[in-house]
């Protein structure tokens, strides 16, 4: 029977090699797609997360008896995190890989078991990501046979075992929708809401110009606090935050997937999109040096090999439900679509619409017209075997309106 140690990530050597596992791992899977090492190793440097200023971060990897590594986990918490937790103080683990064997999961789950208790929490959720919902959470159970998104969470079958074998337990399942890229997908009834938006001049729909991209910017941040605004537990995001993340996606920036509604010329509505970037990243095997920066800038923009749009986050100010503002949205979208990027992208893909948001799902099914494509789910592990275990609240808000129709907030916000 094969021996396995636990160590900690505290050396160059064994950074390099929690990074370079599932590349071993997945060396004969056709529909994983390397991650680039420096969206991982940014979750666990406190410049460039901000988690991490009032919270902590630790990594493991485990060795056969030859030294080869064969597991690895992180551990993690943020105070405000944790003081904002449901039912109990909960942590979280992540970036977890292993090969088919219990005892190697078990011993990573121990780990940061362990961990989290020393430090006061009481449960942990895993696999999730130290940072935003968007990126690295969740366990894919459902569509194995198909490519995984730009950061989002690709896995093998035997993982739901691993998880669920320790114990693990259903904590909120998160969907990730399709969509064709066509025109006619609309039910009748809502092309007629369409049309009477169109017909008043009060309403407005259009796409992003990059030239002004910091005046879209207020805007969304304009409509994000007001779709977010009831929300318990969910806080404001500011002008710098807003900026930033225009910033982070202004090079990859495709003027016709980012749409905003306004009604009088104040904003009421957005939706993002972006092309899916592991179409492009796929041959760079986690490297980002300057060679992969030119070969990735070919790929997307000269050669165009992103051939899906990756829905970001999309809200409408809740004042403005039921008017089929979202569908005036993905209507505009479909049209330039129909008629100037028919042979340029194939399909849409929504993610990350969690069960707790019914609203949601049915306004993603009904108005947007997807389809379920792939299921993600966050598990919970209580420290207490013998405490009760509780699925994720539905969202509630405080105030008596439906729900906004808006993409999870990230994590941290």
């Amino acid at each position: 029977m094969a021996e396995y140690t636990l160590e900690e990530v505290a050396s160059r050597r064994a950074a390099r090699e929690f990074l370079d596992l599932p590349k071993r791992l997945y060396r004969d899977e056709p529909h994983w797609i390397c991650p680039l090492d420096g969206d991982i190793e940014s979750r666990f440097d406190v410049r460039t997360n901000e988690l991490l200023r009032d919270g902590e971060a630790v990594r493991w990897i485990v060795r056969d008896g030859r030294g080869t590594v064969v597991g690895r986990i992180a551990a993690f918490y943020n105070r405000d995190l944790v003081a904002a937790s449901e039912y109990m103080p909960t942590g979280g683990c992540g970036f977890f890989e292993s090969i088919d064997d219990q005892r190697v999961a078990d011993l990573l789950f121990d780990a940061a078991r362990d961990w989290l208790a020393a430090r006061g929490l009481e449960a942990m959720d895993g696999p999730i990501n130290f940072g935003d919902r968007d990126q690295w959470w969740g366990l894919l159970v459902e569509g194995f046979e198909f490519t995984p998104l730009y950061t989002n969470p690709y896995n093998f079958e035997y993982y739901v075992r691993l998880f669920e074998n320790y114990g693990f337990r259903n904590y909120f399942d998160q969907h990730t929708y399709v969509r064709e890229l066509a025109e006619g997908l609309f039910p009748d009834n809502v092309y007629e809401r369409v049309r009477r938006l169109k017909e008043e001049p009060r309403y407005r729909f259009e796409h992003l110009k990059k030239k002004d991209i910091y005046k879209y910017a207020e805007d969304f941040l304009t409509v994000y606090n007001k779709a977010w605004a009831g929300f318990s537990g969910v806080k404001p995001i500011d002008r710098e935050h807003a900026f930033a993340l225009m910033r982070k996606m202004k090079p990859i920036i495709d003027e016709k997937l980012m749409y905003f509604a306004y009604y009088d010329d104040e904003p009421i509505g957005f939706y993002l999109m972006v092309p899916d970037l592991n179409g492009v990243i796929h041959p760079l095997r986690g490297r980002f040096g300057l060679w992969q920066k030119l070969r990735f800038l070919w790929r997307l923009k000269v050669s165009r090999k992103a051939t899906r749009i990756f829905a970001i986050i999309f809200g409408v100010a809740p004042e403005f439900h039921g008017k089929g503002i979202e569908s005036g949205m993905i209507y505009t979208f479909e049209q330039a679509v129909a008629h100037e990027m028919k042979n340029r992208y194939e399909s849409l893909e929504l993610a990350w619409i969690g069960d707790f948001n019914p609203v949601m799902m049915r306004m993603v099914e009904n108005y947007v017209c997807a389809k379920k494509h792939k299921k993600h789910t966050t598990y919970r592990y209580i420290f207490d075997r013998t405490r009760e275990f509780k699925r994720a609240p539905r969202m509630g808000i405080r105030r008596k309106k439906e729900a906004p129709a808006a993409v999870a907030p990230a994590q941290g916000e």
